[in-house]
């Protein structure tokens, strides 16, 4: 499980564990499964090490992840400023996971950057910035789930791994898998599986919980977008679905009801790539997702300043939805040259 790892980085790690008390756990805007599953198993991790450590995120989590064990013990920016930055403040390790630069936590990033402790990054996205005393940047693992299983396996902790650990970390790996349908490329996620249910952890609830249950609202809004706003693009082999401010408070949207939406165009025959572009209050999120190793990586850096994996990543438009849409299409044939012929 560990031979991916770095060693000397791993020890380096375990010693910032020893040598330091109160420890801030750390990740991305919006945060999904593998954001909350792997700061959330760490934190179970540090407490079983009689650690003092505390998760801190730039906003609400979706309520699919509220069966976590310790989801009610995050502390939220945006509802506690000031709780949030005198934690920060008194910290002594911060451990940032699942993003690759400091924009990406939003308002938080000034709080986290200016704080004078040292800093670890576990991550699993390309391009990693240097604003961390130690780095830890496997952009070819699933998630950063399964990093932080590795990590806490090179540093010979899986002992102190119990069920509540064990059952956020493979939250992590499932929602940034589909449940093992993408994003796997080294056969030993199985490995890892297996060792996370040695925990006694009920997969089966995770996948229910974390993909398969939703609100009433957030289905008829997706039978919406699927109906009314998805177009079909044959000869690029591409879907897009747009939602605007008015789709969204029809079905009165809340955070994380689309989740996993821009990935049912995939099911359709023939469809090689998929894009959707959610207008929310401040700016346009686009979300895309391919398979047959699509570079959708490839269409949110260069549209829209985004990136990720190359076939799952995101980006944002600051402008109207109409604009954002036109960007796309204008520029849809630059990317004919990445499908695969025949």
């Amino acid at each position: 499980m560990d031979k991916l790892i770095d060693h000397n980085k791993a020890k380096d790690f375990l010693q910032l564990l020893k040598d330091n008390e109160r420890i801030v756990l750390t990740c991305h805007v919006r945060p999904d499964g593998d954001a909350i599953g792997s700061t959330l198993g760490l934190w179970h991790l540090l407490r079983t090490m009689g650690k003092e450590a505390t998760v801190i995120v730039p906003d609400k989590a979706p309520v699919s992840l509220s069966f976590l064990p310790g989801f009610k013990e995050i502390g939220v920016y945006t509802s506690h400023k000031d709780f949030c930055e005198k934690t920060v403040d008194e910290a002594q390790l911060i451990i940032c996971c699942d993003f690759n630069v400091p924009c990406r936590q939003d308002s938080l990033a000034p709080v986290i950057q200016g704080s004078h402790c040292k800093k670890v990054l576990i991550d699993h996205h390309t391009e990693p910035g240097n604003f961390t005393d130690l780095i830890f940047s496997y952009p070819k693992m699933s998630s950063t789930c399964e990093l932080v299983f590795r990590i806490i396996a090179a540093m010979g902790l899986y002992d102190k791994v119990d069920k509540d650990c064990a059952t956020c970390l493979l939250t992590g790996i499932i929602t940034d898998t589909r449940n093992f349908t993408v994003n796997i490329n080294n056969p030993d996620i199985y490995d890892i599986l297996m060792r996370l249910l040695e925990k006694d952890v009920d997969k089966d609830r995770i996948v229910k919980e974390a993909l398969n249950t939703r609100s009433l609202n957030s289905l008829r809004l997706e039978a919406y977008a699927l109906s009314q706003k998805m177009e079909i693009f044959p000869e690029h082999k591409c879907a897009l679905i747009t939602l605007d401010q008015e789709d969204l408070k029809k079905y009165s949207y809340e955070r994380g009801d689309t989740e996993g939406l821009v990935n049912r165009p995939l099911e359709i025959r023939g469809m090689i790539y998929s894009i959707f572009m959610r207008e929310d209050p401040d700016c346009v999120k686009i979300s895309a997702r391919s398979c047959q190793d699509f570079p959708v990586s490839e269409i949110c850096k260069t549209l829209y300043g985004g990136g990720g994996h190359i076939q799952a990543a995101g980006g944002e438009f600051h402008g109207s939805l109409e604009d954002c849409k036109k960007k796309f299409l204008d520029h849809i044939k630059d990317f004919d040259k990445y499908l695969i012929k025949g």
